[in-house]
């Protein structure tokens, strides 16, 4: 077999599919995307078709190996983006041939089902109490927040307050075993998330996500020592070797790889190994569409250390277009009892709407970040 062709997609609502065509009429799907820059993506997946079309796409490790060392220089979110989405429809294309589910191929599962959190509050967080009891409501056991809108690096203890009112609003409605994730989004300098991560210890929240940013990954022990509360990071690290400077400082109970940005299957699954080396935990990033999706169910499968998936079903980003709208098998995507099934036909284990995929396509999205500012004009971080 050998892969004759890769068709990409922009389709809303942020998203970038990818169509891996060979000559024995089997295709793979794959999602390449990194929200905001999904053209230099893009066009990054077209720069590597000279080390893909004509080669065998059996061959994953070998290919993945070619288009990351091959380029000399490495890494960071376009490139690994680029990998994922082709190390996936690769992946895809093996299930197929050998008609099985991918994780079949990774060793067979370590588990039935994975439990999922829902998103709630938007990007400027409100009315999460009502919103979390609706998801409590629909049959789900976490939801997960974004904390705060944007702080300064010394802020007003009055926004510090606002946060403890709505996570102490989800705890009234939802009771005290329901799980609140609560996310900082990168937007908390270190002076500010101690002293927030503090004060939330008192509701008992299930992780703190991104409590400062990853480039600033020295001091993750330091917020770890100044609260009681799990820490969970790593959507922003894209390959192994990032990972290995985060497990080696410390201070991290999850591990967050996004299986869209951190080189796809073949490589979040050697990160998440090394996670489980050092007791912690993976919960994989995805706020993305179905193939994204599926790749980090086809993980969890075979992860022991798996423990929550995150999904973006009814996420603030998504509008025009959902989830499952690209989806022909909808029904295995169900979530019941705040549990998802692991995927159930051969491939990755999603049927994709071609056909929507191409009418989408003509008018192809241009998403972008908002871009916030503090009251003095200077850039916040969103």
């Amino acid at each position: 077999m050998k892969i004759t062709n890769l068709n990409l997609y922009l389709v809303r609502p942020r998203w970038c599919f990818l169509e891996m065509e060979t000559d024995e009429g089997i295709t793979g799907w794959g999602e390449p995307v990194l929200e905001g820059h999904c053209d230099a993506v893009k066009a990054c997946v077209e720069e590597m078709k000279p080390y893909l079309i004509g080669h065998d796409p059996s061959r994953i490790e070998d290919i993945w190996s070619t288009i990351y060392r091959a380029g000399f220089y490495r890494g960071g979110g376009v490139l690994m983006s680029a990998i994922a989405g082709i190390d996936q429809a690769l992946w895809d294309i093996k299930g197929k041939v050998f008609q099985a589910p991918v994780y079949q191929l990774m060793g067979g599962p370590c588990r039935d089902s994975i439990r999922v959190y829902s998103w709630i509050g938007g990007d400027r967080p409100a009315d999460v109490g009502q919103a979390a009891l609706e998801k409590k409501n629909a049959g789900f056991t976490a939801v997960k927040m974004n904390a705060t809108e944007e702080l300064q690096f010394i802020d007003s203890y009055a926004k510090i307050d606002e946060v403890l009112e709505r996570v102490a609003s989800i705890r009234e409605t939802c009771g005290k075993h329901f799980g609140i994730a609560i996310d900082f989004h990168g937007r908390v300098h270190k002076p500010m998330a101690k002293v927030l991560a503090k004060k939330l210890e008192e509701f008992d929240p299930m992780f703190l996500e991104e409590p400062v940013l990853c480039e600033n990954m020295e001091y993750f022990p330091e917020i770890a020592a100044a609260c009681n509360i799990p820490i969970a990071t790593g959507e922003r690290l894209y390959t192994r070797w990032d990972f290995k400077r985060l497990l080696r400082t410390g201070g991290v109970d999850i591990i967050q790889p996004d299986l869209s940005h951190a080189g796809g299957l073949t490589e979040v699954k050697k990160i998440a190994a090394m996670a489980e080396a050092c007791d912690v935990a993976l919960a994989p990033h995805c706020p993305l569409g179905p193939i994204a999706l599926a790749s980090c169910l086809n993980v969890d499968a075979t992860c022991y250390n798996a423990a929550i998936q995150e999904q973006s079903i009814g996420i603030h980003y998504n509008v025009g277009k959902s989830v499952l709208d690209y989806v022909k098998n909808q029904a295995d995507f169900a979530f019941v009892d705040g549990m998802v099934q692991m995927p159930k036909i051969p491939g990755l284990g999603v049927e994709v709407n071609r056909e929507l995929v191409l009418e989408e396509a003509k008018t192809p999205h241009s998403w972008k970040n908002p871009v916030w500012r503090h009251k003095d004009g200077s850039v916040a971080e969103w």
